[in-house]
Order: C-alpha cells, then structure tokens, then sequence
C-alpha cells in the first residue's frame, strides 16, 4: 500500500511541518500526472504499516501533521487502519483526494480520523474527462464530495492543476459557476503545470504568469479566497 514517503514538508500542509505518505493506486488517469508510478493498483512496497508506524513515532517534535496522498488514497483497503495509526501518534491528518469515493471521505470525517482535506477539482463538467484522462467521469461522485465539503465539517481546500491544453478561460468560468452552484468555496488554490520525465504525456505546457492571474480573476467571484500556489 505505502508506495513512498517524503519525509519532510512544508508545502503540502498549510501551516504545519508534515510528512507525505504516497499510496499506491487511482481511478483516474489524468494525463499531466508526475506520479504515473503509482497509478497501477499493484506496485512495489515501500514499507509496511508497522514500518511507518515506528517512523511517527520517531519522528515526534520534528512534524506535526501526516498527508496522504497517492495516487487516490481513497482506493487503499487498509486506509482507516493507516490514518488511525497517525491520529494514535498525535498528529494532524491531511488527506488528499480527487472526491470519487464521497462514502469513503465522510467516513473519515465522521470518525475523526482527518483534519484537512485537499481535494482536485480537475475541470469544468465539459472538460473533466478529458482532464482526468478517461472516456467518461461519475461526476455525480465528484458533486457529491463537493457538497460534503461544504457543509464545514472539516478544514479543506480545492485545488486545480492548471495546464495550458486543457483549460481556458471559458473553462475556468465554467468551473467556478458549476462548484458555487452548491455553495460558496472557502479556497481554491491554482497551481501551475511543470513538465517532469515521469509525464507520460507530450506536448502539454506551462499556463504563464498572466493567464494563471486572469484565471483566479475569473474565480474569484465563485471562491471566497482563490490563489496561485507558490505566489
């Protein structure tokens, strides 16, 4: 299941030191993905639940949170057992998700197993297969992740990669108009698309700066607070 870790953040949980534990496996396929090792759902082990467990505990007073990531967490059949090893440990539990199993994120918030969650919002209704990589999305999944989210129920944030094939300005438009049709987000953070080896894809390219600003321009009349990740 732990296919990675990185031992040290801090970027991946606002405000806190962290680490960031990659599992192995996920339903979507989006083609600018940089962990494309990690998207077949058998792989190589990196270390055991024991294993990481010891690693928490040795690593009390120099982190204070634990992310999750993937891959799609959400798939992982000893998920609860690895988040209730974290919180058993003390610490702040992050999880990130592309929102396609709202029964399995609830579950974790109603349990008290997480206190952050970051989920992608990958496109507009029209461009979200295409930006997840597959013939066709239940988006119904991802509105219903949407909706959980804004009931407050847990600190969260969205998130989208933006690559310059496959989002415009009418997307992002889009996009905006379709999550504040369930509410009003408190944040959205843009990110930038940055080429890596490990995209299996050519041919997709960096937004620029001044796209990027007139994107979260476009946003911010859906978002309470929209921004650009690393500004």
């Amino acid at each position: 299941m732990i296919a990675g870790l990185q031992k040290m953040t801090l970027l991946d949980y606002p405000g806190k030191v962290a680490c960031t534990v990659f599992l192995q496996g996920c339903n979507f396929r989006c083609p600018f993905c940089h962990n494309t090792d990690l998207l077949p759902r058998e792989g190589e082990e990196f270390m055991t639940l024991e294993e990481f467990s010891s690693f928490l505990a040795a690593r009390k007073g120099l982190i204070d949170a634990v992310c999750v990531s993937g891959g799609e967490p959400t798939l992982a059949p000893e998920l609860f057992e690895l988040f209730s090893a974290i919180k058993a440990h003390g610490y702040f539990a992050k999880l990130d998700t592309n929102g396609m199993r709202p029964d399995v994120l609830k579950q974790l918030v109603e349990e008290h197993l997480v206190d952050y969650v970051a989920m992608d919002l990958k496109s507009s209704p029209s461009g979200y297969a295409a930006a997840a990589g597959l013939p066709k999305v239940a988006r119904e999944k991802i509105e219903e992740s949407i909706r959980f989210l804004l009931t407050d129920q847990v600190d969260y944030e969205f998130r989208t990669t933006v690559v310059r094939e496959l989002h415009s300005q009418e997307t992002i438009q889009e996009m905006g108009a379709w999550i504040s049709s369930f509410g009003r987000p408190k944040k959205l953070f843009l990110q930038a698309f940055q080429d890596r080896e490990t995209v299996e894809f050519a041919g997709l390219t960096t937004p620029s700066d001044a796209e990027l600003q007139a994107f979260k321009t476009a946003l911010s009349p859906y978002v309470e607070q929209v921004a650009i990740r690393g500004e």
